[in-house]
């Protein structure tokens, strides 16, 4: 859909990270090929901000990106970083341009940064383009990117959860197709003044862990296929209302079952530090994304916070909310 008749010179689109909170593992395709798959997921108010301008004519280089690092390149397959390669590749733009991009939070921590990135660049090309396309056509452009073409060891959940926004609950379905049901849940603020989030300040590339529970898919069917069942009962409680100790255990039952998938996983420390907080009277919770560092998420009724954040103590505590909307557009010039 064209947003005008002039093309911008100028873009920046603004996309949501996100938490899973059941179902992990089971929107691979090697487990949903035979199975279908389904998580419950959230965005929140922590971001990835992606910019996209024409460059200026006087500058030597045709694409000239700005993230962890710099690139100056004259052709797109010399660029270095694959996300923006590609994507370019797949939603060409006019050189010369320039492509900038800062988050809120680290990468590498579980948030589903990479995929927000690809959903927010791609967002931008496209605006870039004169064309505004929906969520789920994002989404699949970047599961694409990352899974087709890059032959990452993920799943489409992150990319569905960033271009679509809010509570959904996602199913993967055997032929490949995916079906997003938002869940509007009453007082969901009030839901989400019962989250607490630590940041363990460990970066890590989740491709190791990701790879080996890929490949055990197969011998952990029988785990995963529980953790799916769970998706489906948090859904069934979200319909309810909401019980907040009730969805604590739960996510708690699928953090201990998501630790049997493959190891790196956790580790003494970090169980160490989760323990700790059970016991100051969180319900439950999780390491973010594939585990291995990043963020905790934890069920904390009001009452127990404190204690829970003294006994988190030395890990850094985020403070965030629930973002009801995807990737979109702050600016178009």
């Amino acid at each position: 859909m064209s947003v005008g008749t002039r093309s911008p010179e100028f873009v920046m689109t603004k996309t949501p990270l996100r938490i899973s909170f059941a179902g992990g593992g089971t929107d691979l395709p090697e487990f949903y090929k035979d199975e279908y798959g389904c998580v419950v997921s959230t965005t929140i108010t922590q971001y990835i901000y992606v910019a996209v301008k024409r460059h200026g004519h006087l500058f030597n280089e045709q694409y000239r990106l700005n993230y962890s690092e710099t690139e100056n390149v004259r052709e797109v397959g010399a660029i270095k970083n694959g996300i923006a390669r590609e994507c370019l590749r797949l939603v060409p733009v006019q050189p010369p341009i320039y492509i900038s991009t800062v988050a809120d939070l680290p990468s590498f921590s579980g948030l589903g940064s990479s995929s927000a990135f690809a959903v927010g660049l791609l967002n931008a090309l496209h605006l870039m383009r004169g064309e505004r396309v929906a969520g789920a056509q994002l989404a699949e452009e970047a599961a694409h990117v990352e899974i087709g073409i890059l032959k990452r060891p993920i799943g489409k959940q992150d990319h569905y959860a960033c271009a679509v926004g809010g509570l959904n609950y996602i199913r993967f379905q055997c032929d490949h197709r995916v079906m997003i049901e938002s869940q509007h849940v009453p007082r969901i603020q009030e839901l989400f003044g019962d989250f607490m989030m630590f940041w363990t300040a460990i970066q890590r590339d989740a491709s190791t862990v990701l790879s080996e529970q890929r490949d055990k898919t197969h011998v952990n069917r029988g785990t995963l296929l529980r953790m799916r069942d769970q998706a489906e009962q948090l859904r069934n409680l979200l319909w309810g209302g909401f019980d907040v100790e009730k969805i604590g255990r739960l996510i708690d039952e699928g953090w201990r079952l998501k630790r049997q998938l493959a190891s790196g996983i956790s580790n003494e420390v970090l169980d160490g530090c989760y323990e700790r907080a059970v016991g100051a009277g969180a319900f439950g919770g999780k390491l973010c994304g594939a585990g291995g560092g990043g963020f905790f998420l934890l069920v904390v009724p009001p009452g127990k916070h404190a204690k829970v954040r003294e006994a988190m103590r030395g890990l850094q505590e985020i403070e965030f909310a629930y973002e009801p909307h995807g990737s979109d557009a702050l600016l178009i010039a």
